[in-house]
Formats: structure tokens, C-alpha cells, sequence
């Protein structure tokens, strides 16, 4: 059972603390655990349910008229309003929280109806960048709170990571440019889901890519690199092993090819960014990926 304390639960689900205790007083609804010194926590079935309550706020319906719902029919209500929305910007809205709950309840089918059906509607990159990318920003919450454990952390990428296979196997064009890149992450990294997405894009917009994944040694990457000669790299730096590594690593790529790229995207990446050598561009989000993708074709 996860365990939040108020001001997680605002962080997680947008609604204001002092609205949450004014709930929990008017309406009853919401009956908050107490630890020994009378300071509320929350559980999981708290934290789907505010989810749930904070998609129908967000669609116009009153706290008063939610209050009074069964379980059964919030979810009733919730799969009404996601047929019901009529814009991008409401749809979204509405799922990520959507796939938020489907995390905690395990909920695979769910999970890729919400995906599945986003696609449908606005486009696989239109998906990524407005849905799964904020629906993991709410994720690295959870699990910096510790209230997501490495079970629910595997089931969420593994469903991601799959999507992605499929999408970019699905939208393999012809080979349009000519620069090329390889993409890879450096060993011990293993967070794949943001390199496989450059991948789609990269390959969407008719690039050549070399694509070598996880946890690649070094040794390796400059064997092979020597052989495919890209134009560009690009990696993610996630784990954060000192900048001091994270340097002699870079200065060892620019050295090995001085007349290429290193793209560096990633949590790291702001770390590293003042203290690039020429050569090494900071991609700090997806927009600055397909601006640089625009300069190139």
C-alpha cells in the first residue's frame, strides 16, 4: 500500500491541500488515514480516486454531483468523458491521470486502450509528446516519493517500450537524407523509452539510424562507430554518475570523432550542459530534437 502525505497527493494530482481538507470535511467521501500523531496520510485507492475526481473537475462537473457517485459510476462517468472530448487538449488532460490509475491498478488492457485510442485520434507523436511524456513526468513523482515499486516501474515501460517497437516497425519509410546517426546509451544505462522515441523521429523524418540500445560499453561503440562513420550521435544520460566521468566519457567520443556530433539529451544533460566541448549539443526536450532535425534536412 503506498503512503502519501497531503502535499504529495496535491503534487500528483493537482488539487490544492486546503481544497482536499475542505472536501474531506463537506463531503465525507475521502476519510484520510492517521498516524499516532493525528497527521493524515493517503493510500493508493486515495490517490485513484482523487485522480479520478480531478479528470471530471477538469471536464466541468461539480464536486457536489461527484460526491454523491458510486465507485462504479465515476467510472462510468470517466469512459463518458474520455468518448466526449472534443479537443486535443482536453483529451490529454483527461488521460494521463486515466493512465496514472491504470498503473496502480496494474490495469493492462486499460492502459493500451488509452494509448491505442490517443493514437487513433491525433497521431503516435502527438501521443508521446503530450500524454506519455507528462504521464511519466507524474511517475518520476511517484517514484521519488518511493509509492511505486519496480514491479509497477517494469509493467508501465515495458507497455511503453512495446507501443514504441510498434510504432516505429509500423512508419519504416524510405531513407530520404543522408547524415546519419547512430543511437545508443552508455553502459550501465537502461532506461530506453526516450532513446527509442529519437529513434521514431529520427527515422520518421527519413534519416539512416544505427540503433545499438542499452548498456553499451564504450569499447564497442568506437569499434562500431568507426565502421557505420555517423554524422550525429545521440545518447541519454539518466543515472547520474558524476560529472567528472560523465567529462572524460564525453571528451573520449570527441576525441575518437572529432568530425561528428554528440547529441545529449536527458536528466543529466543540464548538469553536463556548461561544461560542453565544441561538438556536443545539450538537447534539453523533444522540441529542440526536431528543431535540429529541421536544420539538417
Amino acid at each position: 500500500m503506498g503512503k502519501y502525505s497531503i502535499k504529495e497527493i496535491e503534487r500528483i494530482t493537482g488539487i490544492k491541500a486546503h481544497t482536499i481538507r475542505i472536501w474531506e470535511q463537506r463531503f465525507q467521501f475521502i476519510e484520510p488515514h492517521r498516524t499516532e500523531t493525528n497527521i493524515r496520510f493517503y493510500d493508493d485507492e486515495h490517490l485513484k480516486t482523487l485522480l479520478n475526481i480531478s479528470v471530471l473537475i477538469k471536464n466541468g462537473q461539480r464536486i457536489s454531483q461527484i460526491s454523491k457517485l458510486s465507485t462504479p459510476e465515476i467510472r462510468n462517468e470517466l469512459e463518458r468523458v474520455a468518448h466526449q472530448t472534443s479537443t486535443e487538449g482536453d483529451f490529454f488532460a483527461v488521460q494521463v491521470d486515466a493512465l496514472v490509475v491504470a498503473m496502480l491498478d496494474l490495469d493492462e488492457f486499460h492502459f493500451d486502450k488509452i494509448i491505442g485510442s490517443g493514437a487513433l485520434r491525433y497521431g503516435f507523436e502527438n501521443v508521446m509528446i503530450r500524454l506519455i511524456i507528462p504521464f511519466l513526468q507524474k511517475v518520476g513523482i511517484l517514484w521519488s516519493t518511493g509509492e511505486i515499486n519496480v514491479a509497477q516501474e517494469h509493467f508501465m515501460t515495458n507497455l511503453i517500450r512495446r507501443k514504441l517497437i510498434v510504432a516505429i516497425d509500423a512508419n519504416i519509410g524510405k531513407i530520404t537524407k543522408k547524415e546519419r546517426f547512430i543511437l545508443f546509451l552508455p553502459d550501465g544505462e537502461l532506461h530506453e523509452i526516450g532513446l527509442l522515441f529519437a529513434k521514431y523521429l529520427i527515422r520518421m523524418r527519413g534519416f539512416p539510424i544505427l540503433y545499438l540500445g542499452q548498456s553499451v560499453p564504450l569499447p564497442d561503440l568506437i569499434a562500431v562507430a568507426k565502421e557505420y562513420k555517423p554524422d550525429h550521435f545521440l545518447t541519454y544520460f539518466t543515472l547520474g554518475q558524476g560529472l567528472t566521468k560523465t567529462q572524460t566519457y564525453i571528451q573520449k567520443m570527441q576525441t575518437e570523432f572529432p568530425n561528428s556530433s554528440l547529441c545529449i539529451c536527458g536528466p543529466l544533460a543540464p548538469e553536463i550542459k556548461n561544461n560542453l566541448h565544441p561538438g556536443a549539443l545539450h538537447l534539453s526536450s523533444i522540441e529542440s530534437l526536431t528543431e535540429l532535425l529541421e536544420t539538417l534536412s
